[in-house]
């Protein structure tokens, strides 16, 4: 097997011989050494750089983009890579690993926003967002919503009208990596005539027509990302700048966003935890205790903390790598066009959301016991260990968060999976039935009529029917 080269010495890291090399075909293998090849070069010092000054890993992305890792997931006909899921969990975690995790959770966020347009791609949307990828062109996506938290699929703030043939945008988002810096923004809104919480529209918005304060992004981890608040302030823009039919949002939620974005975070965790475990691995092996003449790495509580990361990490790659896999097979490689209405990754949705609560669950675990494998120098900021263990964290509270996600699956074992609605399509009729039996007669004369006077007024705003 081929040693794995850190420029010009050997990789201090752990080998080939602790990942998966199988999984991947021989140009995704020469993919990553690319990757690691341009995290050696200049990729992991900047990261340091944004890490210290907050800055926005502009040059990293613009290295991503030169070599055509922007478009990995777009058709080569349109200019891409042609590369599919499992590829892209191997970028994402190999750029997290030995490069930049800031620079890693704003690639997830701009193929997330390539791929809802490729999901119901155009050729104005092709022409104007996709082909220039590669000249550095960088999106992202924006889902969030003040209002509803983690639930980001909920856009309550948001909302759209008809105009003059195209359509009037208003978002308002308060978390959207790279905010104030991609140049395009792929954004959920409710629909023009919004009928309820699954009727949502997706719409692409350029970089100018979008309000940011990323000075104001100062956090824990990540901190080059600038997953900030974001504002678009009732926007005209041309209607070929839709993606999708109106209403689609909910199925480009399931089939695109979702998808593609627990693969890639997932493997951004993945990629923190090996990183962790490869500079505890360069400072156990060198660190010598001379008043018993044994390395760090020779005692058998640190052989323990190692072996336990490694095994439980790699159980995460592989769960992660399994999930991407299965919707390549179902997606002929990430080749397959659907249409509105038919569905392959959403099939393994609640795989994905299982993939990224394990994966954000080790890595919390890994970066902690890889800290107490350092001892006092993993405290260092030159050892890097405290930057990966900072960046880790968001793993967890990255919406959707490991509860919610926890609640969902558990929610759909119990109950099957129509239980869990989360597009808001039903009512607990049991909960509701129960809580009226606590009113008394005027109660239940009063909420009558709050109800038939609602149903007046949501009657007004249906469209007329005709004859």
């Amino acid at each position: 097997m081929t040693e794995k080269m850190w420029g010009s010495e050997p990789f201090w890291g752990l080998g080939y011989d602790w990942d998966p090399d199988w999984v991947y075909t021989d140009r995704q293998k020469e993919l990553r050494s690319t990757l690691i090849e341009l995290c050696e070069r200049e990729m992991r010092d900047n990261a340091k750089r944004s890490d210290d000054e907050l800055l926005f890993p502009r040059r990293n992305l613009e290295l991503l983009g030169e070599h055509g890792f922007l478009a990995l997931t777009v058709p080569e006909k349109y200019g891409g890579l042609g590369e599919n899921h499992v590829a892209y969990s191997m970028v994402c975690e190999t750029i997290a690993r030995y490069g930049c995790a800031s620079t890693a959770m704003c690639y997830v966020m701009h193929i997330g926003a390539v791929n809802a347009i490729m999901l119901r791609a155009t050729p104005e949307l092709i022409d104007k967002y996709i082909r220039p990828l590669n000249r550095g062109k960088i999106g992202t996506l924006s889902y969030s919503d003040p209002e509803t938290g983690s639930h980001f699929w909920y856009p309550i703030s948001s909302g759209a009208e008809r105009l003059n043939g195209g359509y009037k945008v208003r978002k308002k988002a308060s978390w959207t990596t790279s905010a104030g810096f991609a140049d395009f923004y792929v954004v959920q809104t409710t629909s023009p005539d919004f009928k309820g919480y699954d009727d949502l529209s997706v719409f692409v918005i350029d970089g100018e027509g979008v309000q940011a304060q990323p000075s104001l992004w100062d956090a824990l981890g990540l901190r080059g990302n600038q997953s900030g608040p974001l504002t678009v302030d009732n926007i005209e823009i041309p209607g070929d700048q839709l993606v999708g039919p109106v209403g689609d949002g909910a199925a480009s939620n399931d089939e695109s966003v979702d998808p593609w974005f627990l693969v890639g975070s997932s493997s951004v965790w993945n990629g923190l935890a090996m990183g962790a475990i490869d500079i505890a691995r360069r400072h156990t092996t060198r660190k010598k205790h001379v008043d018993v003449g044994m390395r760090v790495a020779d005692y058998p509580t640190i052989q323990d903390y190692i072996g336990e990361a490694v095994m439980d990490t790699n159980a995460c790659r592989l769960f992660v790598l399994s999930v991407a896999g299965a919707m390549d097979k179902e997606t002929d490689d990430n080749t397959k066009v659907l249409a509105p209405g038919d569905f392959a990754r959403a099939n393994y949705l609640h795989w994905a959301w299982q993939i990224k609560f394990e994966a954000a669950k080790n890595v919390a675990h890994v970066v902690d016991k890889m800290l107490h494998a350092c001892g006092g120098s993993g405290y260092k900021r030159d050892m890097e260990l405290e930057r990966y263990l900072r960046d880790a964290k968001a793993g967890w509270v990255m919406g959707p968060t490991n509860e919610v996600l926890r609640q969902f699956v558990g929610k759909a074992v119990l109950l099957g999976f129509d239980s869990l609605d989360y597009w808001n399509q039903a009512y607990n009729r049991r909960a509701v039935e129960n809580e009226v039996k606590k009113l008394d007669t005027q109660g239940k004369r009063e909420l009558a009529e709050q109800l038939l006077a609602q149903a007046d007024e949501d009657d007004s705003k249906e469209p007329a029917k005709q004859a």
